[in-house]
């Protein structure tokens, strides 16, 4: 293991190891001692991180609040606050959204469906930003205080630094901004159809953060509201088990995937 402080590779693995079972090193050149978790966002948590990296998922894929998640731990034998909650929250969230956007770059298609929603943040309504494929995979999210056309080309940069391609074509509502910020974003080459029923889509891959939204009655901060829309966005499409629409996908095929994917999250956090 290389030291985090010099990184040498000259490090040798000590006898013994951190309270909650974590090897410790030292390293030979800088004599530096570390451990496993020494330079990682989980440094000084006095919890196991595959523990808080389930906290941070369940916060984000179930509708509970902070104090449900703690409450439910704390039936498990796991004692800590809402506020260390939010804590964990704040810390892990932004590292799981940026391992899952970098995962998917390159795989949406060549149809966008782009329109905004409303979200309510210190009492004031926000505009969500959301794009998904002709298959209803995620494209990208933007949360913005403004609609306007400044933020349209905010995020359509945003979606193409993320996807990595530009589309074929763009379906969005009668929004004025749009035609020019996709003319010069995306490109002129790009083939925009504004109308509301071709929209459908869009409208109703809405209703996942509505739902998850509305027991939380509002964010705090706008901060906040944009870590937490950005990442739930981007664990509920990891976990979307259907890569096409009306895909038929059996009760015990989901469980499976779903146990397969949880796993593999815990993992692609903590290695990296």
């Amino acid at each position: 293991m290389n030291c985090p402080h010099c990184t040498s590779s000259s490090a040798k693995e000590q006898r013994k190891k951190t309270i909650l079972g974590y090897k410790t090193f030292r390293c030979t050149a800088c004599k530096h001692l570390f451990n496993e978790r020494t330079g990682t966002p989980f440094n000084f948590l006095e919890y196991p991180t595959d523990i808080v990296l389930l906290v941070v998922i369940w916060r984000l894929r179930y509708k509970r609040s902070l104090r449900d998640v703690a409450e439910m731990f704390l039936e498990r034998g796991w004692s800590f606050t809402h506020e260390t909650v939010r804590d964990w929250e704040a810390r892990c969230a932004p590292l799981l959204a940026d391992h899952l956007r970098v995962k998917r770059r390159g795989r949406p298609g060549i149809s966008w469906h782009v329109d905004e929603t409303y979200v309510k943040v210190q009492g004031k309504w926000c505009y969500l930003y959301r794009a998904i494929d002709q298959d209803g995979n995620l494209v990208d999210s933007m949360l913005s205080q403004k609609r306007d056309m400044d933020a349209a080309k905010r995020f359509f940069q945003q979606a193409l630094q993320t996807v990595g391609h530009a589309p074929e074509r763009v379906i969005t509502n009668g929004h004025r901004s749009y035609p020019r910020a996709i003319r010069e974003v995306l490109g002129k080459d790009v083939l925009h159809r504004w109308n509301h029923y071709l929209n459908n889509r869009r409208e109703q891959d809405h209703r996942g953060i509505k739902q998850r939204y509305y027991p939380m009655r509002g964010f705090g901060s706008f901060p906040s509201a944009s870590r937490f829309c950005r990442a739930f966005d981007e664990v509920r499409q990891f976990f979307r088990i259907r890569t096409t629409i009306k895909q038929p996908v059996s009760l015990q095929q989901r469980r499976e995937m779903f146990r397969q994917r949880l796993v593999a999250l815990q993992a692609l956090v903590q290695v990296a």
